[in-house]
């Protein structure tokens, strides 16, 4: 896949407000020189969430959101990397570079979602009045704008109604075949994979055809659903029926409920509740759990009753304890058995599914309790010592925070284990910290004080003059401060949002967004000489490095004339007040 330049990327932060991309979701107020509001990524009263102009970033200081304009879309707008791209060029009247678009829409691609589209619309006029597919969704509640919402068709009977439609050529046969629309028989002709059932298209984060699920209408038929094999653009295990309507019915998701089938996901929506989705034929996995959580901060996990329900309870529940940060939260609900939520919404209507759903288990007490499933007695030391050697490696999973602590609390309680593993100072309360407002700035070093300026200022950094004397001091941060330098040096437009988004994912990052998110008092000018001063000492700070080891090396090897010619300049110089 192409890769889109630093330069652009920079001109593009450059020319965005970001205060005004996010107003327009999330409502901000002026606090001095940046905006504030309630966060949007987490529940909370009291608003934490920072926006700042000059800076070009956000930053929440109760669950530790941060980024640019372009993964405040991402996340938000729930948008992929170049489409969000895409919504900030359009707003500031830029072009995305054409060949990054070539390589990343090859013509292959285009073409395969262009054929799976014309077959979702093939399948959709052959749902008409009267049909026993029509009857049969009718039967089953579900009425013309619930099958336009979800393009909702049927697939004729026989072998070739497709193929005959769209397949007017070799190339054309040779495109429904890469996209699982044909199958092929012993002696290598292809056929309608579906034929008689209603036709579920399944869509990708943007809104296009990339699978198709397909129901029988009768009883007696089998495979009751068939799904799509894996092709170029439809990998079950990272996709979600149903997401893109619910992407569409809400701004703001609140919450997520996980079901098993498409009429389960269709039948919610028809009775209101439309935030539904399901997992494709397969267990929930992490790549699932993480979609979950990126679009929704609660997510409900809603099975059958049956054995298999409780295991796809179970593998549920393993893939989500990994990303279980604070301010997410998953709750379990297993249905009675022999029911379904279509089964269950048709009977009871939305307020009795959501009266089961304010019911359903949290995590915390649905991992305990399938734990515990089968007999631990808890009423004795064995039971207890069991209980505590099957949750270990579980809680071990959880990210660190407030979560997985008040989850090793709990395994205390049950069992005992632990209760003196850790001092007290383990437990206090993380989020006290991070909550802590940067009104003065703390003490720091000379390294982390030219850092924090320049993260205010980058173009700081142009004011430097080379050679840069600093970059050899053995000091915690140098390496760092030098990076930092050379960013702004190669790319003099750069901006503080930039400058982190180019440190994502690496061991500094979470410090730089700490030190970028302090509120420095002052101004420009004022900046810019204290960090030429800290500079200034660092540089110091080196010649006397230097200085102490060509002394070390004289007592203990003594020195060559190369050495001492150096030692004699550096002394003069020292004597003149240049060092």
């Amino acid at each position: 896949m192409a890769r889109l330049s630093d330069a652009f990327i920079d001109d593009l932060l450059a020319r965005t407000d970001i205060v005004e991309v996010i107003n327009l979701r999330v409502p901000l107020k002026r606090q001095g020189r940046e905006y504030s509001a309630r966060c949007p990524f987490h529940d909370e009263r009291s608003p934490s969430f920072t926006v700042s102009p000059n800076k070009q970033f956000y930053h929440c200081f109760g669950c530790g959101a941060h980024g640019t304009a372009i993964s405040f879309l991402m996340n938000f707008d729930r948008l992929e990397f170049l489409d969000a791209v895409d919504e900030l060029a359009k707003r500031v009247g830029i072009e995305v570079p054409r060949e990054t678009r070539q390589h990343n829409e090859n013509p292959d691609s285009r073409d395969m979602y262009a054929v799976l589209d014309e077959a979702a619309r093939f399948y959709r006029a052959a749902l008409v009045p009267g049909t026993e597919a029509d009857d049969y969704l009718s039967r089953r509640g579900m009425d013309a704008s619930i099958r336009e919402q979800f393009g909702i068709g049927y697939a004729p009977g026989g072998f070739s109604a497709l193929k005959d439609a769209l397949g007017s050529n070799p190339r054309r046969v040779s495109l429904l075949e890469r996209t699982g629309m044909l199958s092929k028989n012993d002696r290598g002709h292809s056929y309608d994979k579906f034929r008689d059932r209603v036709m579920f298209p399944i869509h990708d984060r943007r809104g296009r055809v990339i699978a198709f699920g397909g129901r029988v209408l009768r009883a007696e038929d089998s495979p009751k659903y068939l799904n799509s094999p894996e092709t170029p653009l439809f990998h079950k295990g990272r996709e979600l029926y149903g997401l893109w309507q619910v992407r569409q019915a809400h701004q703001k998701i609140a919450r997520l409920v996980v079901v098993e089938g498409y009429m389960d996901v269709v039948a919610l929506f028809q009775h209101g509740i439309s935030e539904a989705v399901a997992t494709l034929g397969t267990a929930t996995t992490p790549d699932h759990a993480e979609l979950l959580f990126r679009n929704a901060p609660d997510v409900y996990f809603c099975f059958d009753g049956d054995a298999a329900g409780r295991r796809a309870a179970a593998r549920a529940m393993e893939s989500v304890l990994p990303r279980m940060k604070d301010g997410r939260q998953a709750f379990f609900l297993v249905l009675p058995d022999g029911e379904d939520p279509d089964t269950i919404v048709r009977n009871e209507g939305a307020p009795g599914f959501e009266a089961r759903l304010a019911a359903a288990t949290p995590l915390s007490q649905f991992l305990f309790d399938h734990l515990a499933e089968d007999g631990i007695n808890l009423a004795t030391l064995d039971g207890k010592a069991r209980l505590a050697e099957r949750a270990k490696p579980m809680l071990a999973q959880l990210p660190d925070g407030a979560f997985a602590d008040l989850m090793q609390q709990r395994l205390t309680e049950l069992t005992g284990v632990g209760a003196r593993s850790a001092p007290p100072e383990v437990h206090v309360p993380a989020a006290r910290a991070r909550r802590a407002r940067p009104g003065t700035a703390p003490r720091r070093s000379l390294v982390r004080s030219a850092i924090t300026l320049l993260l205010q200022k980058p173009q700081l950094a142009l004011e430097l003059q080379p050679p840069f004397r600093f970059t050899a001091l053995r000091q915690p941060g140098v390496e760092l401060l030098t990076e930092l330098v050379a960013i702004v040096s190669a790319r003099p437009d750069i901006g503080t949002g930039a400058i982190l988004a180019h440190f994502e994912g690496r061991p500094e990052a979470e410090s730089l967004h700490k030190l970028a998110a302090i509120d420095m008092p002052g101004d420009e000018a004022g900046w810019a000489r204290e960090f030429l001063d800290a500079v200034a000492q660092l540089d110091g700070q080196m010649f006397q490095q230097r200085v102490d080891e060509l002394l070390a090396k004289q007592r203990e090897d003594g020195l060559d004339a190369t050495d001492k010619a150096e030692l004699r300049e550096l002394l003069q110089a020292r004597g003149a007040g240049r060092g």
